[in-house]
């Protein structure tokens, strides 16, 4: 048995109530229940339907998107969360960067690495050396002029938390911004690269081992292993392609607003909707959000 279920943004509560029975009705699904009133709404199906993807780029030109997913395991023991993109609407080494007057060259690295297109280590190493001789009190100018938070991120980790998961911040960027969201949105705990400083400055340099793709599959290992869980019982959610490794080991890999490259080789892929479509898929209600 399998589960699809439809949302749309939150703010825009354009999903239509004909829409939802009409695809039921074509894929010959089971009642349709609605988790949010003009929001989120899924269906059983016996089978994964053949024109699965050509349903699911249809309804992204209406502001829609579309989870097919086995209905068994649905609701998660784990999430394991990219930060930059993800858990916050911005790329911090991005901000540090305009801070320091190289933003639009940082921002064009960034950029290119998330999708693929460099080697992260590489481009790392390059995007810091531009920040040396930044002073290092910067980093706490951005947090709190620059980072937001995505939106449904907070009730993700409640809701979650509340009903016994386990919660991780694993991020190629920086352990003085995973520190600051983790506390802020209740992150059991945070791994990250560290920012060296040398004198109150940052010296352009980042400390060894680069936490990269490989380590974010590691972290799902290691903290799986120490919980007593499996891989299957895992919620991954990421946007670049330093995720990759990670979204594929997770029992639900998800491609939130994600680069190209990085929604190709995902089956969750989530454009329209914010962080609680995380728990949409899972099958809470708004109801049960906390």
């Amino acid at each position: 048995m399998f589960m699809a279920t439809l949302l749309c943004a939150p703010k825009a509560g354009s999903l239509d109530a004909a829409l939802v029975e009409s695809l039921r009705n074509a894929w010959g699904g089971g009642d349709a229940l609605w988790l949010a009133v003009d929001e989120a709404a899924e269906f059983s199906i016996a089978v994964i339907p053949e024109n699965r993807w050509e349903v699911w780029d249809s309804l992204q030109t209406e502001g829609v998107d579309l989870i097919v997913q086995p209905a068994a395991g649905r609701r998660k023991k784990m999430l394991l969360a990219d930060m930059d993109s993800t858990m916050i609407e911005q790329e911090c080494i991005d901000e540090l960067a305009a801070e320091a007057g190289v933003g639009e060259k940082v921002a064009g690295i960034t950029a290119r690495a998330m999708n693929g297109e460099l080697d992260f280590d590489a481009a790392l190493d390059e995007r810091v050396g531009l920040l040396a001789g930044l002073d290092a009190g910067v980093i706490d100018t951005v947090i709190a002029t620059r980072i937001s938070f995505m939106s449904g991120g907070k009730q993700l980790l409640t809701t979650m938390k509340a009903n016994g998961a386990y919660a991780a911040l694993v991020s190629g960027g920086f352990t003085a911004f995973t520190g600051y969201v983790a506390d802020a949105l209740g992150f059991d705990e945070n791994r990250a690269n560290t920012l060296l400083v040398e004198g109150g400055k940052l010296v352009g340099k980042a400390g060894r081992p680069i936490l990269g793709r490989q380590a974010k599959v590691e972290a799902l290992e290691e903290i799986t292993a120490r919980l007593g869980l499996s891989h299957a019982d895992v919620l991954a959610v990421g946007d670049g392609a330093n995720d990759l490794g990670m979204l594929h080991q997770a029992g639900t890999g998800v491609a939130l607003h994600a680069k190209p490259s990085v929604q190709a080789e995902c089956d969750v892929r989530i454009n329209h909707g914010d962080l609680s479509a995380l728990l949409y898929i899972q099958g809470y209600a708004k109801s049960d959000f906390v």
